[in-house]
């Protein structure tokens, strides 16, 4: 093993983040031979594979996730090198779902950043299981409990699905009095053939019969269609309270509660600016609880 290359590592940390040697290419002003030449000699000075292919793209390997670390810590430290006040730089990447990042991330990261302007933060909005490599992720928020390699799991706190419709809509229809009565209608929520989430599932068994008049993967198209009368939404209540012209349905039998959860790697965790972004959400998450478990 010989010394890598500062700028091959660069490539490297770009490549990482985006998975795709083009994507990572057009970051830096290159084209995709020379990313791919950059990792090669990556590669032979480290003396093993950094980058595999995966479904998903280019995934780092042990040794490549080792080495992006290294880089990730160079280029924050000389981030700081300007930071006379000690302010937090550099950039932290993570992804959540998107009522989540919304509701609760953005805020937090904006109070964060009034502090620290040479802190950016990218939030990647996506409803799945945690990822097993977090290529390109300093972190994860998930629902449902994981199960993850390399990394640590934190129960960052719990929200709640409740039934809802639009004052049109009852309206017009009736307002359902019973579970029985519910599912004389139609159901807003997830596509069911693409829902990854196991725990988003769960909430389909208190209202078995009932059949779909719209899904989406994007909460935000839920309480649209919901608002717009597509038929009974099952919503976040931190997400449909906000909303007057809707009624929550049946309180006491539709209220599925459902935990958020952060993957982090603990080597991510040693990184100043991730650190602090983590403990922002945990802060931020305690701070809502009322709302997010629909105690208006």
């Amino acid at each position: 093993m010989s010394v890598p290359n500062a700028q091959d590592l660069v490539v490297l940390l770009a490549v990482a983040q985006s998975g795709r040697f083009t994507t990572a290419a057009d970051a830096l002003g290159l084209n995709h031979t020379t990313v791919s030449r950059r990792i090669e000699a990556l590669e032979k000075a480290l003396g093993g594979r950094v980058v595999s292919r995966g479904s998903g793209g280019w995934e780092l390997t042990d040794l490549g996730r080792r080495a992006a670390d290294a880089a990730a810590d160079v280029a924050e430290a000389v981030a700081r090198l300007g930071n006379d006040d000690g302010a937090l730089a550099g950039v932290v990447r993570m992804s959540a779902t998107d009522g989540f990042s919304a509701f609760v991330a953005a805020p937090a990261f904006a109070r964060l950043r009034a502090d620290n302007p040479r802190l950016s933060i990218e939030i990647i909005t996506a409803t799945r299981r945690a990822s097993q490599t977090r290529t390109g992720l300093d972190f994860e928020v998930v629902v449902g409990e994981p199960q993850v390699h390399r990394a640590e799991a934190e129960r960052l706190g719990s929200y709640v699905l409740g039934l809802y419709a639009s004052r049109e809509y009852l309206a017009a229809h009736g307002t359902p009095g019973t579970l029985g009565e519910a599912m004389d209608h139609q159901l807003v929520y997830f596509i069911d053939s693409m829902l990854q989430v196991d725990s988003l599932d769960a909430p389909r068994r208190l209202l078995p019969t009932m059949r779909d008049a719209l899904g989406s993967t994007n909460v935000f198209v839920h309480v649209e269609a919901t608002r717009a009368g597509a038929g009974l939404g099952l919503l976040p209540c931190f997400m449909a309270d906000r909303h007057a012209d809707l009624v929550r349905l049946l309180p006491a039998e539709v209220a599925e509660e459902l935990d958020y959860w952060l993957v982090v790697r603990t080597d991510a965790l040693r990184r100043p600016a991730v650190a602090a972004v983590v403990d922002a959400l945990r802060h931020a998450t305690a701070a809502m609880e009322t709302q997010l478990l629909g105690r208006r």
